[in-house]
Order: C-alpha cells, then structure tokens, then sequence
C-alpha cells in the first residue's frame, strides 16, 4: 500500500469527492492542523484515504478520513490505513487518539479503540474543525466517539 500525502487543491478536491461518496466528513480538509493521505489505484482513483487531526496543545489526535472503496474492502485495507494513521499521530506526539463513528464500532473496537464520552472528546478536541462543525450544525449529540490510548503519559 503506497500513501501520497494529500497537499494540493486538486488533490484535496479529488479527496473531498471520494470522501463525500462514502459518506464521510470533509470540512477543513486543506487546513494545516488536518493531515490526510490517499491510496490511489493504477489508473489514479482514490481508492483509500486515513488522516488525523490535531488538537491545539498537540496532546490528542482526531481519526478522520479513514475509508476505502466499497470494491476494496478486503484484505486489511481499513486496518492499515487506519493504523498509519495513529502511527502519524503518536510520532507527531499525540498521547490519545479520538473518533466519532456512528456505523463502524466493531471495527474500531479491533484497533484497541472503546466507547468514549462525545463532549469529552468535543471538549479536547473543541478547536479541530470537524467537532466545530457538528457543534454548529447540531449534529454532535448524534455521534459516537471513541477513544484509544496512543502511549502513557
């Protein structure tokens, strides 16, 4: 699986249109406290994207972005990309890493991940844009968060 991180506005922009097809959040995807990467197949479609975003004292991340194409879905491609992900993170220095995701707990429960409290993570994570962005449009008291240690303080 080989990752491009994802900086340009077209590259963004073909980001933001695979995520939309999978139904997933795509605000703030060109800010630079959002770090997101794509998967992309032989003939240059997304087929897989992970990223994170940072709190503002560097301490937690926010798992976002983290998808492949319905006809990829197999053979570990969720894990992997996810599990970058989290490796980004805890080397940039996060210490505990957060999600929301109202469909897919099983799976996150797999990568060590357990039920959080969502004005938890709202409250440590108030600054990143997805949390503002479920905040104002009133969509946060219909997520489930999620919680995972990255390593002890």
């Amino acid at each position: 699986m080989e990752l491009q991180r994802c900086r340009t506005p077209d590259e963004l922009a073909d980001l933001e249109q695979f995520l939309r097809s999978v139904d997933l959040t795509v605000t703030g995807l060109s800010d630079a406290s959002v770090h997101v990467w794509v998967e992309r197949d032989a003939d240059g479609a997304i087929v897989g994207s992970t990223g994170w975003e940072v709190s503002g004292d560097g301490c937690h991340a926010l798992i976002r972005s983290v998808a492949v194409s319905p006809q990829r879905r197999q053979g570990g491609r969720g894990r992997a990309l996810a599990e970058f992900a989290l490796n980004r993170a805890a080397e940039a220095g996060a210490r505990t890493a957060w999600l929301f995701s109202r469909r897919s707990g099983g799976f996150w429960q797999g990568l060590g991940f357990s039920p959080a409290d969502r004005e938890q993570l709202a409250e440590v994570l108030a600054e990143t844009h997805q949390v503002r962005m479920f905040r104002r449009t009133g969509r946060l008291q219909d997520e489930v968060a999620w919680v995972r240690v990255l390593r002890a303080e």
